[in-house]
């Protein structure tokens, strides 16, 4: 207050009384910054003697960051930095630092100044604390130096991961030929987006496996992958499958059920044979590919996802949306990444590789030792034109690995040509290209270029629709011209072909 007197003295001697009372490594300071006094837990930390002058308060002149008898070596230029900020500024300051103990070991601390003023504002001391943090920072040192090393160690593993990646063969996708390599290039790029991705090519090409691919490949690899059969459910119960539906919503539904969208939240969906899916339920994807939000059946409210789409279909998209059986606003929400998967056929290289893979698995499945594959085999199964692609190839192996008696591996010529329908109605694996094709398109011709259904060029020919889908895309067979009201461009193709 004005005109009173401060007794330094007894100020003196009640600071040092509380500082001695702390739990704490305790100091003060003059207003200059000169260390004046530390507690006797601190000068006993510090083997300071009984007679020194810092136990009995008498100003050394000497700032408590310049000890550099007391300070790591490391850490002084950072403790004078702070500590000449609060002093310039006559504000608090906090600073960690090592000092050494009696036994010449350094400890952390965390140090914390305070200037204590007079009523008037007069600065008289500062105030300061230094807590203890050995154990915190050997723990930040220890979590530094994990994180550091698991650093070091992905850097010097990221050659043997490509090494080990190549070795499994992407995912049992196996084989090194051009048009294989250049599909799992584009893999390599989509996978870490979530762009939505349409993969076309016959069927028995590995849809399936490139789709779980790029989900492995994704940030999205932690989650579910959840892959559904478009053509194998049942119409009336596809949009139940995929979307859900809340009990009640029809005969049979006793329970509320989540659909497939739903289970693969936050992962990734593959929609196989999306060609096939009926108008109601396009219209329905549309919407989750538009939105990111579907409704049960039977549902009254709108339920939001997050789901990466993957798309697959032996069809050809663009024919059917010039069929109208095909919404051209869905396909070109499924187009946004395109790949097509090759057939078998564009991938001669990969065929020897691909029978020794498929030999090793079902071979030691088998329990047997398979040593040798004879070369008449191979020249075989590279003349075959395997219109079931790698699942026919894998399925004659494993056939061929079950009835095997000896470690040479070969496969029976007739089980290569033994398809009664194609045989006996196309001839083919066994014909002329152009005699193949004639006949598909008198097929296509006599149900007015219908592909599909019971009355289908598909089952006239006694063949899967799938198959003949991808004759036709081989033989570039335009369906469209087997209409009745079939386009004028196409009058000079059907005659031609009926002179076949």
């Amino acid at each position: 207050m004005p005109g009173i007197e401060i007794d330094a003295d007894l100020l003196e001697a009640q600071l040092q009384s509380t500082l001695n009372m702390i739990p704490a490594y305790t100091w003060y300071a003059g207003a200059s910054g000169g260390l004046i006094f530390v507690n006797e837990r601190c000068a006993d930390y510090l083997g300071l003697p009984k007679h020194h002058p810092l136990r009995f308060g008498t100003d050394t002149g000497v700032a408590w960051h310049s000890q550099s008898a007391l300070l790591h070596p490391d850490d002084h230029e950072e403790t004078r930095r702070v500590w000449s900020d609060s002093l310039r500024m006559s504000r608090p300051g906090e600073v960690s630092f090592r000092i050494r103990d009696a036994d010449g070991h350094y400890r952390w601390f965390l140090s914390r100044m305070e200037p204590l003023r007079a009523d008037d504002g007069t600065l008289l001391y500062w105030i300061g604390i230094n807590l203890d943090i050995e154990e915190r920072k050997q723990a930040d040192f220890y979590v530094a130096d994990r994180k550091r090393t698991e650093e070091r160690l992905q850097q010097e593993n990221v050659a043997l991961r490509e090494e080990v990646e190549k070795a499994s063969m992407f995912e049992e996708i196996v084989g090194g030929s051009p048009a294989l390599s250049a599909v799992l290039s584009r893999v390599g790029k989509v996978a870490d987006s979530d762009s939505t991705v349409l993969i076309t090519g016959e069927t028995g090409t590995g849809k399936e496996l490139v789709a779980r691919a790029i989900h492995r490949r994704s940030r999205r690899a932690s989650k579910a992958f959840v892959a559904v059969s478009c053509a194998a459910i049942p119409r009336d119960l596809i949009a139940s499958e995929l979307f859900g539906h809340e009990k009640g919503a029809f005969t049979g539904a006793l329970r509320q059920r989540l659909g497939r969208f739903e289970l693969a939240d936050g992962g990734t969906i593959f929609l196989d044979e999306v060609g096939e899916l009926a108008s109601d339920t396009q219209v329905a994807l549309l919407r989750v590919l538009q939105e990111r939000e579907f409704e049960r059946v039977g549902g009254q409210y709108p339920i939001r996802v997050n789901v990466r789409v993957i798309a697959a279909t032996n069809r050809d998209l663009t024919e059917a949306v010039a069929d109208g059986t095909f919404r051209q606003d869905l396909f070109y929400r499924l187009n946004v990444f395109p790949l097509e998967m090759p057939s078998l056929r564009e991938r001669q290289e990969d065929i020897a590789v691909l029978t020794e893979y498929f030999i090793h698995r079902y071979a030691r499945q088998a329990g047997k030792t398979i040593r040798r594959v004879s070369q008449r085999t191979i020249d075989l199964l590279k003349a075959y034109p395997w219109p079931g692609n790698v699942r026919e190839l894998q399925n004659v192996i494993e056939r061929s690995v079950i009835v095997s008696d000896t470690d040479e591996f070969t496969v029976d010529e007739s089980w290569l040509s033994t398809q009664p329908a194609v045989r006996n109605r196309l001839g083919m694996f066994n014909s002329l290209a152009s005699h193949e094709k004639a006949l598909i398109e008198e097929a296509l011709r006599a149900t007015g270029g219908r592909v599909g259904g019971a009355a289908g060029a598909a089952a006239r020919l006694g063949i899967p629709r799938s198959t003949l889908e991808s004759k036709v895309r081989t033989l570039k067979i335009n369906k469209r011209c087997f209409r009745k009201h079939a386009p004028k461009s196409c009058s000079s193709g059907i005659s031609a072909s009926r002179d076949i």
